[in-house]
């Protein structure tokens, strides 16, 4: 049996919060998802990123309490240059996300920064420094 990944699922406080910031990062999801239990948006090459509320999967699983406690799933976006990690730290600020690491240079060669979704997800920005 061949096993392929094929989606990262989180679940979300707020569905119209999460999907603000997911948006943010550039990620498209269906119109009036706010008012959805469950929401997909494509990654690329078939792969896919599924918002649930955390009221559908009780509605499956009735003792789920969410996990306490930082660290719960960390994503890494790789963006297109060191400007566009600025740009998009700056950007998903202001509209209200915690920026957990200002944007830097790292020693490994990359523009590096760490910001939090609306559940305190971590989602590390990265580019290759040039030259």
């Amino acid at each position: 049996m061949t096993l392929r990944l094929d989606a990262i699922g989180l679940v979300v406080a707020d569905m119209t919060a999460s999907l603000a910031f997911y948006r943010g990062l550039g990620l498209e999801f269906p119109e009036g998802a706010e008012q959805a239990p469950h929401a997909e948006a494509e990654l690329g090459g078939g792969f896919r990123l599924m918002l649930d509320t955390e009221e559908t999967v009780r509605s499956f699983q009735p003792g789920w309490q969410p996990p306490t406690g930082e660290g719960r799933i960390g994503l890494a976006v790789r963006c297109a240059d060191p400007a566009t990690v600025d740009a998009t730290y700056a950007a998903l600020v202001e509209a209200g996300a915690h920026g957990e690491l200002k944007p830097f240079d790292a020693p490994w060669g990359q523009r590096y920064a760490s910001i939090q979704d609306p559940d305190g997800n971590g989602i590390d920005l990265y580019a290759a420094l040039d030259g």
